[in-house]
């Protein structure tokens, strides 16, 4: 960062002013200057010796000298040279400057070499400290220095969204899971009795169904991402049917019956899809099996379902529903191996974790607000945090030990949440009704979410992953071999 006097002598050598200022010479306009972080300005202006902070190693300040060597430069000061440099801001040594010639280097009274035995100490070396064996035991100062070095920079997110569209007849209603992105980067909303396709890569928009006809309104979307024809897209219904949906052709595939109310969630997991109804029962069906063929009925829930997700091995069912309940299903067994009662409220918003086998993050209600954990491995419950708000959806990211979760009442804003820490990395706000739906890119690094202001906003929340360096070398077999 440019110190305020490099800066004003820079801006007036630019403006073509001197430091006593002209009234006939134009002044620069900052206000014209767009806005760039330290690094950009770096690279765009490069101030010359005498002016610049980097180029000199030490300089006086408030009577005291700075240090704007490197850290390795710092380092070796500390352990040679014993002096106690524990940041590279401020390090204090005491020397002679010579400010006046321009000579920054410092007189060091230590001597790193001599015959211990044969040279008498005079007054003057009695007060010097006793040779130290370098990083024998690195010294309290230059961990310290270590530890600010090591220190990765922060991640800056925009806190507006890159794109707001608008969706008009989106259901205000938190038990709803009405959008979802597919991984040929599409994105599928129920609006009303329909189901509209937007293509993130030419923003066109084409709609899927209409259900008008029959009265029936659009519960749950979900994309067929784990296996077989990313095409396919389940739609839940207000009447308690699910349709499967060939959204490429256009197409109708399937239409299943067995529930007596909406359908409130929808999980994949290759050819066999669950649902969650408000009738309090989980179906599991074959999607090429007949309509009305059921695989296996899940009763838990004392209230509606409106929570469902599988873990990535595909091993774990997690259901949550309006009786407060989290329930873990195996196939094994017809009855949930757990059945976690700690939340106060609703349980909708469910993710497991992709980096951490058997870890379940859940949240609760308007009542609770918890952000909880689980290991399914164990049984128990080893992290949680009240948000203060309404937990309306989580998503974990995929390339980095974070998550995000909408909020509803009283807070709708998004969070991006750092974990195990659970530190906030930045606070999403624009949303001028309650959060209720959310949706992640295919790539991982681009969230949409849904609100009941009938708007979709998408925000830039993770960390996109860097494909590693391959190294040039004519051992590589990638190499072409002549």
């Amino acid at each position: 960062m440019f110190q305020p006097e490099y800066e004003q002598r820079l801006l007036q050598q630019m403006a073509g002013t001197s430091s006593s200022g002209n009234a006939g010479k134009q002044q620069l306009d900052l206000r014209c200057i767009p806005q760039r972080t330290n690094s950009q300005a770096a690279r765009n202006f490069e101030l010359p010796n005498d002016l610049n902070p980097d180029h000199a190693e030490l300089q006086v300040k408030n009577d005291k000298v700075v240090c704007h060597s490197s850290p390795y430069a710092c380092l070796l000061r500390n352990e040679y040279l014993g002096t106690k440099i524990a940041s590279l801001d401020q390090c204090k040594v005491n020397a002679k400057i010579h400010a006046e010639t321009g000579d920054f280097k410092v007189t060091e009274n230590t001597r790193l070499y001599r015959y211990g035995n044969q040279i008498e100490r005079n007054e003057c070396e009695s007060s010097l400290p006793a040779l130290r064996v370098p990083f024998a035991t690195v010294s309290e100062p230059s961990q310290r220095l270590l530890s600010c070095s090591a220190k990765r920079p922060t991640r800056r997110l925009s806190r507006v969204p890159y794109k707001i569209l608008d969706a008009p007849e989106l259901l205000d209603d938190f038990y709803l899971n009405l959008i979802d992105w597919s991984s040929d980067n599409i994105l599928a909303v129920g609006l009303g009795y329909s189901v509209y396709l937007w293509n993130a890569v030419d923003g066109q928009v084409t709609r899927l169904c209409d259900f008008s006809q029959e009265d029936n309104l659009v519960t749950a979307v979900s994309w067929r991402n784990g296996g077989g024809d990313a095409h396919e897209v389940a739609i839940g219904t207000q009447s308690g049917h699910v349709s499967i949906w060939d959204a490429g052709r256009q197409k109708q595939l399937n239409r299943l019956g067995g529930h007596t109310a909406r359908v409130n969630a929808l999980a994949w997991r290759g050819n066999n899809l669950s649902s969650g109804s408000h009738d309090w029962s989980i179906l599991q069906r074959d999607v090429r099996t007949p309509p009305l063929h059921i695989t296996r009925c899940l009763r838990g829930h004392v209230n509606g379902v409106c929570g469902l997700e599988w873990s990535p091995s595909l091993k774990y069912l997690a259901s949550g529903g309006n009786d407060n309940r989290l329930l873990v299903w195996t196939d094994n067994s017809p009855e949930p191996i757990y059945a976690f009662e700690e939340h106060k409220a609703v349980v909708k918003a469910l993710a497991w974790s992709p980096h951490k086998s058997g870890l379940l993050a859940s949240g609760g209600g308007t009542t609770d607000g918890y952000l909880r954990f689980w290991n399914v491995l164990t049984g128990k419950m080893v992290q949680y945090i009240d948000t203060g708000a309404q937990i309306s959806n989580l998503a974990w990211s995929r390339n980095t030990s974070e998550l995000v979760t909408t909020h509803g009442y009283s807070q709708p804003q998004v969070i991006v949440w750092r974990y195990p820490s659970l530190k906030q990395v930045v606070r999403l706000s624009g949303h001028t009704h309650r959060v209720i739906y959310l949706a992640v890119s295919p790539d991982n690094e681009s969230l949409v979410t849904g609100g009941g202001d009938e708007t979709l906003r998408f925000w830039t929340a993770f960390t996109k992953i860097q494909p590693a360096k391959v190294p040039n070398s004519v051992l590589s077999l990638n190499q072409i071999i002549r």
